[in-house]
């Protein structure tokens, strides 16, 4: 039995190289948490969590204050009842953003260290369903680009072999996103997905008229399209259409996943990795989505979910936004649109030390063994 006895913690602050905007915010800054846990074999494991703009120290804090210090001693296979723990060690904040990304770095990082010690990338850890993955393609589809900028971007990622890309929606009227939509079908012709965001922009009205307008155009999915925690109006809006209701990415525990699965709120499931708290929710997410026969598509975070979606039986997409670029040494392999995972032991990351050690935040950094 390997018992945990250090752990590191530090922060970055990821610039976007592509302005991002979407119907409710401008993606200016990425501050992402980065945990290291080492065993008493000295083996290491890595993970990381992210914030879209502000909210990092608050997660460190937690991190440094109650939850990290819980870590030293604990028998670092026992995944699934460390998660638990923290869980209920923190039963005060949760369910909420920040626990659930606190966890999720240490979840992600104990991951990697069982998938070292095993010698197997995660991807053939958590299941192995697949070797490959179809990539669509957000980062062409900002709301503030110019229509013209959406259908060249499309054309393009097209040729690359791409087989899909994620249109911004939520201009004051309607016609205006008719018209993104419109060119953009005409771009690329009926044999490319196009998927489309709301990010919880819209009314219950608007939200039927959006979709009744996104039938027309036969759209892979209406994404976020009201806020979050509505449940019920999602429920209203996906029995008025025939486009399939996608949600997710601000949803944090598995009971929240559970209540929109049971009540037919959505029809393709979202899950991020960070913001449900890690590997071990994300994995459960998925496996009840699938016996729901509900496809899973995750938010963001397309290194660390690669191996995710090829690990499990009912994902459908990988979600092209790159994110870790300047903090590691190589990408992942792209191969005609799709996404091929590391056959390296571990999450699959190559973390590049030297620079995220010049970038780290100052103040954020800390050590407990």
């Amino acid at each position: 039995m390997a018992k945990i006895t250090r752990v590191e913690v530090m922060m970055v602050d990821l610039v976007p190289k592509t302005k991002r905007v979407d119907a409710i915010q401008t993606f200016v800054s990425q501050e992402t948490p980065i945990v290291r846990i080492t065993d008493s074999d000295g083996a290491v494991g890595t993970g990381y969590c992210y914030t879209i703009g502000a909210g990092g120290p608050s997660v460190i804090a937690l991190l440094k204050h109650t939850l990290v210090p819980a870590l030293i001693g604990r028998d670092a296979a026992r995944i699934d009842g460390i998660w638990r723990d923290l869980l209920y060690l923190t039963h005060a904040t949760s369910v909420g953003a920040i626990t659930s990304l606190a966890l999720a770095a240490i979840d992600t990082a104990l991951w990697d260290l069982r998938c070292i010690k095993a010698n197997l990338p995660l991807w053939r850890m958590a299941g192995g369903s697949r070797e490959r993955i179809p990539l669509y393609t957000t980062e062409g589809g900002w709301l503030h680009l110019e229509t013209q900028q959406l259908a060249d971007d499309a054309v393009a990622m097209k040729e690359r072999g791409f087989q899909g890309a994620k249109i911004k929606i939520g201009k004051p009227h309607l016609s205006e996103d008719s018209a993104r939509i419109v060119a953009v079908r005409k771009a690329v012709g009926d044999d490319f997905e196009i998927m489309t965001d709301g990010n919880q922009g819209f009314s219950l009205s608007e939200a039927m008229r959006r979709a009744q307008m996104l039938e027309e155009y036969r759209v892979g999915w209406f994404e976020e399209p009201l806020p979050a925690d509505d449940m019920l109006q999602h429920v209203q809006l996906a029995k008025s259409t025939s486009v399939p209701i996608a949600v997710g990415e601000s949803m944090y525990s598995l009971s929240q996943f559970k209540d929109y699965l049971a009540g037919g709120a959505c029809s393709i499931v979202q899950v991020d990795v960070a913001r449900i708290g890690g590997i071990t929710p994300w994995l459960k997410v998925a496996h009840m989505a699938e016996a729901f026969n509900v496809l899973v598509a995750p938010h963001f975070l397309m290194e660390l979910h690669l191996p995710l979606v090829c690990a499990i039986q009912n994902a459908r997409w990988l979600e092209y936004i790159p994110q870790l670029n300047t903090v590691t040494r190589t990408q992942f392999v792209i191969d005609d649109g799709h996404a091929i995972p590391s056959e390296t032991p571990g999450i699959g990351i190559d973390w590049d030390w030297d620079k995220i050690c010049t970038i780290s935040v100052g103040g954020m950094s800390f050590e407990i063994s």
